[in-house]
């Protein structure tokens, strides 16, 4: 969580809506080295939030890390810690299993400023409060010292996040212009947005305010030569046509003597939501839910990306998120699968005509009847022409079990106010500026609770050591309780007591976990045909050792039978895809411990005996 705010004139304050800078008491502090630099520029671009050590070392070292990466990167932020200090509260930079967390609170960090005065100045406007809507949005633009992260650019990643502030600063350039046309300021508007929308001549919704600014200043010539610039540009570049709101604008002005501003906050409530029910049974969470409304309920336009291995919980979470965000996003929250029901990825042009049929957005019109729904003959065109839709909209996407980066890539958002919530069995490394949470494995007493849901907190009373067991032998893992507690409220005579030894049994467990049409083993079957070959053969090794039990690194690469370098490679393959985790903290390769889930080892047994 955020530091509390306090007076302290002691207080570091960051900037990075600009080049990178740090000061205590006034004074700026050395930051040191690039390399160093990169690191503190990454955790304040997601401040308070952990971020992977991989995310970190990609940040420092694009091309190929060195060996020493990681005892680069230690020494990094043991300088940091002392650099920034403690202070009377707690730990400023932490580390857990997530990654490190850099503790901010919003007076220290600019970006965090400016993202509070921005929602507080489209809350103000939502709320008809005009004028200090205006005056909210220009405080945030002001905070901008230049371009963001200005010296640090050269790293892919801090690229990435500093285009990502640009395009958020953007829509709030839009959202102040949109906010004094309606206070009837055209001619300031006029001015601000001059070299602005010719920086960005593709954005439709700077040229249509810029459009009405100029119609309104009683600059009709000037404004009308902006939609043509700006369509000449189009089909010159992408080969699209001009939305049919700026078309319809554009003719607006040629009709009218005054124009109205055409703002992209929808006149409407809140737009359909084409989600699944929301759980209501929904347990725990609460760190991973509380920093997915914190990075998706701001200034849109984010990506975030909920990580982990089959059944953990990732889809109704991300569900569960997205009915909480209702009046963040009016134009709609949509999910749509990526893969099918065996898990196979789902081709892109089936994707892309199913959400074409979803929004009533035509597809390219290269189908066979020109018909929206029907897969589009150029994927590639229709992808752009789907990114592009979203740009004017405040839509919530979620895109449910990516196979990887490509798909997302084509689908999300990649300007404007819209968002994307991402589940993948993966981390989707290659993604650059994307908000990610590693949804882990329920606690005990979470599971308990969510097995007293389903069953009956007065049955769980009965014999509470026995539901420990069976949570236990479930792994922790959602799916699996969900499974169990729905088989356990079905069969209602069957003990607790004799079903957790059912489960305890490693030879039956995956057999009871079977509820109707809902089986455990079908899903860790899909995440078995995930992995690679080596991945496969690498798991089933890994699976001969003793369950419930952590191993080293050593004793990895003998079951492997690989040296330990490849091995820690293995390994850190197969945690990506959840299949392989590591309770310890930040330690020495060699002093980690590394273990299976409980039902992921039985799985992989199983898998393997069927090969042999």
């Amino acid at each position: 969580m955020p530091l509390a705010p306090s007076a302290d004139p002691a207080r570091l304050r960051f900037s990075v809506l600009g080049p990178l800078t740090a000061e205590a008491a006034g004074r700026p502090l050395a930051l040191g080295a690039p390399k160093q630099r990169l690191v503190l520029a990454v955790l304040l671009s997601r401040a308070n939030t952990a971020v992977p050590v991989d995310v970190l070392t990609e940040a420092v070292w694009p091309d190929e890390p060195p060996r020493t990466a990681r005892k680069n990167l230690q020494v990094y932020i043991s300088t940091l810690r002392t650099l920034l200090g403690r202070g009377d509260g707690p730990d400023r930079l932490v580390h857990s299993a997530a990654g490190y967390l850099l503790r901010v609170a919003e007076p220290e960090l600019d970006v965090l400023r400016f993202r509070a005065l921005a929602r507080a100045g489209r809350a103000a406007a939502d709320s008809g409060a005009l004028a200090p809507a205006a005056r909210l949005l220009r405080q945030a633009l002001d905070l901008w010292q230049g371009p963001p992260l200005a010296d640090l650019r050269r790293s892919p990643a801090v690229e990435a996040e500093a285009e990502r502030l640009e395009a958020r600063c953007l829509g709030v350039h839009e959202d102040w212009a949109e906010t004094e046309l309606e206070l009837g300021n055209a001619a300031a508007v006029a001015e601000d947005l001059a070299d602005l929308a010719e920086r960005h001549p593709l954005r439709e919704r700077l040229q249509a305010a810029r459009m009405n600014a100029l119609h309104l200043s009683g600059r009709q010539a000037e404004a009308l030569a902006v939609y043509d610039h700006h369509r000449q540009l189009l089909a010159r570049e992408l080969g699209l046509e001009p939305s049919p709101a700026l078309t319809t604008l554009y003719r607006r002005l040629l009709t009218t003597g005054r124009a109205r501003p055409a703002s992209a906050r929808p006149a409407a409530g809140p737009g359909t939501s084409l989600l699944p029910a929301d759980t209501a049974d929904f347990t725990g969470r609460t760190d991973e839910l509380h920093g997915l409304l914190d990075a998706l309920g701001g200034d849109g336009g984010r990506v975030a990306v909920l990580s982990g291995p089959a059944g953990v919980g990732k889809t109704m979470l991300a569900v569960h998120a997205a009915h909480l965000l209702a009046e963040r996003y009016p134009d709609g929250r949509l999910l749509v699968r990526l893969r099918t029901a065996d898990g196979t990825p789902r081709p892109l042009p089936d994707v892309l005509a199913e959400l074409a049929a979803l929004t009533g957005r035509p597809d390219d019109g290269s189908a066979d009847d020109g018909h929206p729904g029907h897969a589009p003959a150029d994927p590639a065109r229709a992808a752009a022409l789907w990114r592009a839709s979203l740009a004017g909209r405040r839509m919530l996407l979620v895109l449910d079990d990516a196979p990887g980066e490509a798909a997302v890539r084509e689908l999300a958002p990649d300007s404007g106010p819209s968002a994307a919530l991402v589940t993948s069995r993966s981390q989707l490394a290659g993604l650059g500026s994307v908000h990610r949470t590693a949804v882990p494995f329920l606690a005990p007493a979470e599971a308990l609770d969510l097995l007293g849901r389903i069953v009956g907190p007065g049955r769980i009373g009965t014999d509470r050591a026995a539901a420990a067991r069976i949570v236990e032998s479930c792994g922790l893992l959602p799916l699996a309780v969900r499974v169990g507690g729905t088989r356990l409220a079905v069969l209602r005579h069957l003990p607790l007591a004799e079903y957790a030894a059912r489960l305890a049994d490693p030879t039956g467990a995956l057999d009871e976990l079977v509820a109707g049409d809902v089986a455990v083993r079908a899903r860790l079957d899909s995440g078995w045909r995930d992995l690679t070959d080596q991945g496969r053969l690498a798991l089933g090794r890994l699976a001969a050792l003793p369950l419930s039990l952590l191993f080293t690194l050593p004793e990895a690469a003998t079951a492997l039978g690989r040296p330990e370098r490849v091995a820690l490679r293995t390994l850190e393959a197969l945690a990506d895809t959840g299949a392989v985790t590591s309770p310890t903290g930040e330690v020495a390769a060699h002093a980690a411990l590394y273990g299976l889930p409980r039902l992921t080892h039985l799985h992989a047994r199983e898998r393997t005996s069927d090969l042999a």
